[in-house]
């Protein structure tokens, strides 16, 4: 994706992303959720500024919250601008907050964030129940990247040889 993190086909502006969380986690299950935000983060956000590599997602007393997600002070702002790491309220179904509170007291298993973006205008973040990878599941994870992509390699190779 371009620096100027333009729209895709479904209408998405990419804000910020997670891509350590997919090296780190098992992803079992995604959730597109809403986020209540004050009018100096949306702004901040507008900019393309956040980040989510230290970020987390919590419930408690039947709401979910996300925790240490950075959005950096709106620059032109003044004493109403937000704190960077405040924890934001996010927007859920009550039968999906019900449904990650029992998958969450599994062993092992937290909410992580993996995208931050607009949609039509809202920002919303996608978190992801996900389960801790052991060291051994990173590097088979990373041995599969690799021979998948020498396979399309030489297959690419293989069509050009043909073609040629």
């Amino acid at each position: 994706m371009a620096k100027d993190k333009a729209k895709d086909k479904s209408g998405r502006k990419l804000i910020a992303q997670n891509k350590k969380a997919r090296h780190d986690y098992l992803i079992l299950d995604t959730y597109e959720c809403g986020m209540v935000l004050t009018g100096t983060e949306v702004k901040s956000l507008r900019q393309g500024r956040a980040s989510l590599v230290d970020g987390f997602a919590q419930l408690d007393g039947g709401e979910a919250w996300l925790h240490n997600v950075h959005i950096p002070e709106y620059a032109q702002g003044t004493w109403t601008n937000h704190s960077a790491r405040r924890k934001r309220k996010l927007l859920l179904h009550r039968v999906e907050i019900e449904k990650l509170v029992h998958k969450t007291q599994e062993s092992g298993h937290t909410l992580v964030p993996l995208a931050l973006y607009f949609k039509d205008g809202r920002a919303k973040v996608e978190i992801a129940l996900a389960k801790g990878k052991k060291e051994y599941d990173k590097r088979q994870t990373l041995r599969e990247k690799q021979d998948r992509r020498e396979s399309d390699r030489a297959i690419s190779a293989a069509r050009r040889r043909q073609r040629a």
